[in-house]
Order: C-alpha cells, then sequence, then structure tokens
C-alpha cells in the first residue's frame, strides 16, 4: 500500500512455526547467554528456582496476552489493547514504556554481539560492529517482512542447535560439589534473580504485536505463544544446571560471556568457539525481532495519532513501516553510547513487567463472553508483575519512572495538539 489514502494494512504472511520462531527468538537471546551470569552472582545455584519462578510467572501473564491476542488481532500487541479495554493514557503508555525499554535492549545485544565477535576477531573496535550489525538488521527489516522471518526462523534453528550442543557437551563435565552451597542469599536471592531472569523471558509476547500480520491469528497467536515459552523454560533449564555444573555460580557471577567460560571448563577450544558463535547468533536474532517489533509499535502508535503521523506509514514497495524502522533504529544506535549490561538488563525488566501488568489490567476487562481463562488468572498475573518489580534495583526504578514521566507529557502534549 501506498503512503497517503485509506488506513495503512499489512499483509498477512505469517504462519504457525514463523510466529513460534518470532517466539523463540525474541526470548532466547542476550539473556542465557549473558543475564544467567548476573542472576548467578544473586541467587548462587538456586538460580534454577529463579528460572522456574520467573517462567510460571510468565506463563499466567501469557495467558492473559493470548486470550487478549485473540480477542483483538491487531498491530501494536498491549498498547492496541489497553487503549481499547482500559483507557488510551493506558495503552499509550503500554506501548511508550515497550519502546523506551527496547531501545535499549537493542542497544545491549548489539554491543553484546560485538563483545563476542572481538573475542574471534580482537583487532576490530567493539562499537564499530556495534553500529555495523544494527545497521543491518535495519537494512533487512526495511526490505520486507518475508526476508525477516526467513531469516529469523534460521537464525532460531541455529541457536537452538547450539544450545542443545551446550547441554549435551557440558553434561558430562558437570561437578556436583558446585551446587554448595545451593541457596546463598536464602529466598531474597531467588526472588531477585527470578526478577532480573524475566528479562529472559519478556519476548513471548512478541508476536502479539505484528497480529495484523499473523494468519489465523484466533489460532496462531495463543499456540505460537505457548510453544515458545515451553520450549524456552526447558533449554532455559538445562542450560542454567550445565552452566553452573561447570564453572560453578562465582565464576559466572563475574563473567561477561558466562557460557562460553563455563564451556571452557572442559578444556575445549573448539567448545568454547562453537559458543561464541552461538551467542552472537542468538544476540541477532533478538536484535531483528526487537527492531520488527519496535517498528511495528511505533507504526501501531503513530496509526492512532499517539506518535507523528509520518511513522505510520507504509512503504508502497517493500510493505514495511520504513519511516518506523529507520527512526527507531537511529535511536538505537544513539543508545549504543549509553549501553551499560547489569543497568540496561534491570530497566529493561521494570518497564516490561510494567508492560504485563498493563496486560493483566485488560485482560481483566475484557467481556465475559471473549474470556477464556478464569479471572484469577490475570489477577495473579498483575500481582505477580507488581512482585517482581519490587525486587529490582533502585536506580532502575529512577530511570523507569523518568522515562513514564516523559512518555506521560508527550501524550498531553500530542492530545492538545492534535485537538
Amino acid at each position: 500500500m501506498s503512503d497517503t489514502g485509506a488506513r495503512p494494512v499489512l499483509k498477512r504472511e505469517i504462519g504457525l512455526f514463523d510466529a513460534t520462531a518470532l517466539g523463540i527468538g525474541a526470548i532466547i537471546g542476550s539473556g542465557i547467554f549473558v543475564v544467567t551470569g548476573i542472576v548467578a552472582g544473586i541467587a548462587g545455584p538456586a538460580m534454577v528456582f529463579s528460572i522456574i519462578i520467573a517462567g510460571i510467572i510468565a506463563v499466567f501473564s501469557a495467558m492473559s496476552v493470548a486470550e487478549l491476542g485473540t480477542y483483538l488481532p491487531e498491530e501494536g500487541g498491549t498498547y492496541a489493547y489497553a487503549q481499547k479495554l482500559i483507557s488510551p493514557f493506558a495503552g499509550f503508555i503500554a506501548g511508550w514504556i515497550w519502546i523506551f525499554s527496547n531501545i535499549f535492549v537493542g542497544a545491549a545485544v548489539s554491543l553484546g554481539f560485538a563483545h563476542y565477535f572481538v573475542t574471534i576477531f580482537p583487532s576490530v573496535p567493539v562499537k564499530v560492529i556495534a553500529v555495523v550489525i544494527c545497521l543491518i538488521f535495519i537494512t533487512i527489516n526495511y526490505l520486507g517482512l518475508k526476508g525477516s522471518v526467513l531469516f529469523n526462523n534460521l537464525l532460531v534453528m541455529a541457536k537452538i542447535l547450539i544450545l542443545l550442543f551446550f547441554i549435551a557437551f557440558g553434561l558430562g563435565f558437570v561437578r556436583l560439589g558446585t551446587f554448595i552451597p545451593l541457596a546463598p542469599e536464602g529466598p531474597v536471592g531467588i526472588l531477585s534473580g527470578a526478577a532480573l531472569i524475566f528479562f529472559a523471558y519478556t519476548g513471548f509476547a512478541r508476536v502479539t504485536i505484528m497480529a495484523e500480520e499473523v494468519r489465523d491469528p484466533e489460532k496462531t497467536i495463543p499456540r505460537s505463544i505457548y510453544l515458545a515459552l515451553g520450549i524456552s523454560t526447558v533449554i532455559y533449564l538445562f542450560v542454567s544446571i550445565v552452566a553452573v555444573g561447570l564453572a560453578g555460580a562465582p565464576a559466572l557471577a563475574h563473567s561477561g560471556s558466562p557460557l562460553a567460560d563455563a564451556i571452557g571448563m572442559t578444556g575445549s577450544s573448539g567448545a568454547i568457539l562453537v559458543i561464541s558463535l552461538g551467542a552472537m547468533i542468538a544476540t541477532a536474532s533478538v536484535l531483528l525481532t526487537t527492531i520488527m517489533g519496535i517498528s511495528r509499535i511505533v507504526f501501531s502508535m503513530a496509526r492512532s495519532q499517539d506518535l507523528p503521523p509520518l511513522l505510520g506509514r507504509i512503504h508502497p514497495r517493500f510493505s514495511t513501516p520504513h519511516y518506523a524502522i529507520v527512526i527507531t533504529g537511529a535511536c538505537m544506535i544513539a543508545a549504543l553510547l549509553l549501553a551499560d549490561l547489569a543497568l540496561v538488563v534491570s530497566v529493561s525488566t521494570f518497564a516490561m513487567l510494567l508492560y504485563y501488568l498493563i496486560a493483566n489490567i485488560a485482560a481483566l476487562r475484557l467481556p465475559r463472553e471473549h474470556r477464556k481463562y478464569p479471572a484469577w488468572v490475570p489477577i495473579i498475573g498483575a500481582l505477580s508483575c507488581v512482585g517482581l518489580i519490587s525486587f529490582l534495583s533502585p536506580d532502575s526504578w529512577i530511570i523507569g519512572c523518568i522515562g513514564l514521566a516523559i512518555g506521560g507529557v508527550w501524550f498531553f502534549f500530542r492530545r492538545k495538539t492534535v485537538a
């Protein structure tokens, strides 16, 4: 469709396999390859329980998102749900906080890719590689959905095979003594670890953001969410057990590349190379789906006049929201200069927990005839999101609230100018 005329409409080209791969691509990435070390330092070997708790919390929010996606299969995800079921302001905040979070996530995974890249090619500057990989994926997204989805499918299959290699190869070298003491920081450490490891689950609803591009969305969206979440959780559990069993929680805690360091305990340089390549593939996959997701949220918000109309235009040839892709990609590149891994993870998790809190509230507002689950499902989902937020760092609260305040000011300014 051209840039002008009727309401822009996107093509339905995503099937169940593609939708599931999008979810897995968004879930399994920098979280398991990088955040594993941070969580090991907080929860110790009991990070396994942190993963289970975060996974259970994600399931309740996933159930809410799945029924919302069935009820309203429109581009924008929770932004669209909250706008319709709660209020325009709640919808705007959901979209705004998602963009705020994921621009920095994209910057972080770009840097993560670059750091793994320079372990193989140490003569290349990290920031240069980060900018280059970001530009490559902006271009892939710009040129069309089919190419982006196909490339994502290949990346997802590759990183799953590499993580399965990590589990199978490392399992024979696991030392049971590394699991003692199991929970050095007790329940607080486990829950704080769960709050951070939730970062590694936040992509489970990525397909809802692109709902207008999904074939048979009423069936495909919920199925793909549950498949992506289930597959990712099983992989996370086995990877964390093997990582702790190889290197021990203290060693992982001080590592920027915990899985590469863990597999290094086997003494195999070839295995280290494979895992480093896996980390690059994983971060690349997350970057691809992050750019894809941000551009669709921005497109949806612009189409509803919450953002400038220019961002809601569709390229006449490639059928992609090209202005949204280029401008959000530029913001991501700018954020590369500010990215700090631990803080970015905390701020992103704070924002995404707020995002899913709004989704659960929206699910509570669904008309009774459209509810697939009892009301206690979104209630537990909402309360668990609030509970995890309380275990995040004060810095993440401060930065997250500043981001919310900026969004609130823009919302009311935009409403006055549009009116």
